[in-house]
């Protein structure tokens, strides 16, 4: 236990010091004149408790009035998520409603809404690469204006919106060296990767095996990632540069990632289905120490203390009737 304001317990143990020096000192004198009167005075030490009783509580108020808090572990939601978000080109599809990207982009904004402030929030917008369009704050406003701002744009890399995202986590670039080599970029355990994407990877540098790659850099640092699958088994035609292309959801895809950190997959194949995804996410419960005030408990005590002792007190006096 500590004392928010310490200084405050200074006057108020004087105040209760002066007390109890006075209440000795009266109570001698009393002693002395009735022993001079020839009144015995055997047993008055207990009929002082109500008196005792009443100063141990002014003693606890001045304990009260310095502010005692106690530093408690207490679990809650907090740390890091960035929400990587698909701009590539497929997300322009209207198998959900009014678009894949739009729909998105609402879930996105819902979710920045439901988190709690010992949330930091990040946006990283991806195509063939990827790019930090808010860096993780608790300023909401900045993230929502990041997710509103997407536009479709080239094709997929999965890869670069997870090394994208690791960056945005760690505040340096995350890279897989030419050689293969994966860096080690300690621990984050409190981080959480939110990936809205149907899925369909056109592969960019390294292919299926720099997905993987990236994906061990996150389970290695202790980051999950949770997949949103955007998107429907059957999909949609999408116009890019004057070329009809198909466009399906990549499910096992988008699976592998989320298992390979120790994330999960949620399939969203329809607007509503995507409002309801910001709420079944469970983010990562931290323990933190958390001062909790106590002055509230001190001052129940001290009432009870100074109820019981003028209780007893009027009782020993006469004043009240047992």
């Amino acid at each position: 236990m500590s004392l928010s304001q310490p200084l405050l317990l200074i006057p108020g143990l004087l105040v209760a010091a002066a007390l109890i020096v006075g209440a000795v000192l009266a109570g001698r004198r009393r002693s002395a004149a009735l022993a001079a009167a020839g009144v015995s005075v055997a047993g008055r030490r207990n009929n002082q408790l109500g008196l005792w009783l009443s100063l141990g509580g002014v003693v606890v108020l001045a304990v009260a009035a310095a502010g005692p808090v106690a530093s408690l572990p207490v679990a809650r939601s907090a740390g890091t998520v960035i929400l990587a978000m698909d701009v590539s080109n497929s997300m322009s599809a209207d198998d959900v409603t009014p678009s894949r990207l739009a729909a998105a982009q609402q879930a996105a904004q819902s979710f920045i809404d439901a988190q709690p402030d010992s949330v930091d929030i990040g946006v990283v917008g991806f195509d063939q690469g990827a790019l930090t369009t808010s860096p993780p704050s608790a300023d909401r406003a900045a993230s929502k204006a990041a997710v509103q701002s997407m536009r479709t744009a080239g094709g997929t890399s999965l890869a670069s919106a997870i090394l994208g995202s690791l960056s945005a986590i760690t505040g340096r670039p995350v890279r897989i060296a030419e050689d293969g080599e994966l860096p080690d970029i300690g621990t984050w355990n409190s981080a959480t990767i939110v990936l809205f994407s149907d899925g369909e990877d056109q592969g960019g540098t390294g292919g299926s095996d720099a997905v993987t790659a990236a994906a061990t850099i996150a389970q290695n640092a202790g980051v999950h990632i949770e997949a949103v699958g955007v998107g429907t088994a059957d999909g949609a035609v999408v116009d890019v540069d004057g070329y009809q292309l198909h466009t399906a959801l990549d499910s096992e895809q988008l699976k592998a990632v989320a298992q390979a950190t120790g994330g999960s997959y949620r399939p969203a194949s329809g607007a509503e289905q995507l409002d309801d995804i910001g709420s079944t996410i469970d983010l990562r419960l931290t323990v933190a120490k958390q001062d909790v005030p106590l002055a509230g408990g001190f001052i129940a005590v001290a009432l009870l203390l100074l109820a019981v002792g003028t209780l007893l007190t009027g009782i020993r006096t006469g004043r009240l009737v047992p």
